[in-house]
C-alpha cells in the first residue's frame, strides 16, 4: 500500500467564487476536473507542486446547498518560505482576504485565514515545498492512542517530527515512513478535556494513494477498518473507509 496523501476534499457553495479565491490568493491552478450530472469536482494546486504533493479538491453539488463545517475537521495548512510569513499574510490582506489570526497573534510562528465557505487555512513557515502547497490537514480526534494506532495499523503510517504537547492539547503528525518532505501529512489534534466533535458536511475526506485498489481494500478489511464504500460499490474506481472518529478516507489508484 502506497499510503501517500493524494488530496483533501472540501465542499463549496459557489464554485466560481471558490475557484477565484484560490486562484487569486494562493495562485492555484486547475489540475483536473470531473463533471457529473449532479456535482462537479475540481482539483487545484500550485503550478510547480511536487509530484507527491497533495491537491485540494473542491466539490460543488449542483443546486442550492449550504454546509456546516463542524469541528471534527480543523484546517488545511499551506507553506510559505521561512522568512515570508508576515509578507505573505500582508499580501493576502491587501488582496481583500479577511483578517482572521495574524502572525503576531500566533507568536509569529504561523497565521490563519478563511476561504469563502469558512474553511480555515493555516499559513506555516517551511524551507521546502512550493509556496502555498499543502503541508498538512488537521483533524480532531477523541482518543490520541486510538488515532495513532489506527494510522499505524491500517495504513502503516508512522509518527513524523512535529509533535507538540501543550498543557491542554497535543498535536501529532503521521505520514508514510518514506514520504518526501513535500508530501502532505495528517495532523491529529487531541484535546485533553474529553470533548466530542461534530463532523458537519463542509469537509469531505482525505485521500490516500494505493497501488492496487482491491488488494488494499482486502488488507484494510483484514486489519478491521470500517467497511464503508467498497470498490465494487464505487465501480472499482475508488473506495472509502473511515477512521475511529468517522472522518472519511478515500482510497485511489493514481497513474
Amino acid at each position: 500500500m502506497d499510503g501517500t496523501f493524494d488530496h483533501v476534499m472540501i465542499r463549496v457553495e459557489d464554485l466560481d467564487e471558490s475557484l477565484d479565491w484560490y486562484q487569486t490568493h494562493l495562485n492555484y491552478e486547475e489540475k483536473d476536473r470531473w463533471e457529473a450530472d449532479t456535482f462537479t469536482n475540481v482539483y487545484l494546486g500550485p503550478e510547480d507542486m511536487h509530484e507527491d504533493g497533495a491537491l485540494l479538491e473542491l466539490t460543488y453539488n449542483h443546486g442550492d446547498h449550504t454546509y456546516e463545517n463542524g469541528d471534527a475537521w480543523g484546517h488545511i495548512a499551506v507553506r510559505v518560505p521561512e522568512d515570508a510569513l508576515q509578507e505573505s499574510y500582508d499580501q493576502l490582506m491587501e488582496e481583500g482576504v479577511d483578517d482572521y489570526r495574524d502572525p503576531e497573534s500566533c507568536d509569529n510562528r504561523y497565521a490563519f485565514v478563511k476561504d469563502p465557505d469558512g474553511h480555515e487555512i493555516e499559513i506555516v513557515k517551511r524551507d521546502h515545498g512550493a509556496k502555498w502547497s499543502i503541508d498538512h490537514t488537521m483533524i480532531r480526534v477523541e482518543d490520541a492512542d486510538e488515532a495513532l494506532g489506527y494510522w499505524t495499523r491500517k495504513f502503516e503510517h508512522t509518527e513524523v517530527p512535529g509533535r507538540w504537547e501543550a498543557d491542554t492539547f497535543a498535536n501529532y503528525f503521521v505520514a508514510p515512513d518514506d514520504a518526501p518532505q513535500e508530501a502532505m501529512k495528517l495532523e491529529l489534534t487531541y484535546n485533553y478535556d474529553g470533548r466530542e466533535y461534530t463532523m458537519g458536511d463542509g469537509w469531505g475526506h482525505v485521500c490516500v494513494r494505493v497501488d492496487d485498489l482491491d488488494e488494499a481494500w482486502e488488507t484494510l478489511m483484514t486489519r478491521e477498518a470500517p467497511d464503508y464504500r467498497d470498490p465494487e460499490s464505487c465501480d472499482h474506481r475508488y473506495a472509502f473507509t473511515k477512521d475511529q472518529d468517522g472522518h472519511e478516507i478515500e482510497l485511489l489508484v493514481t497513474e
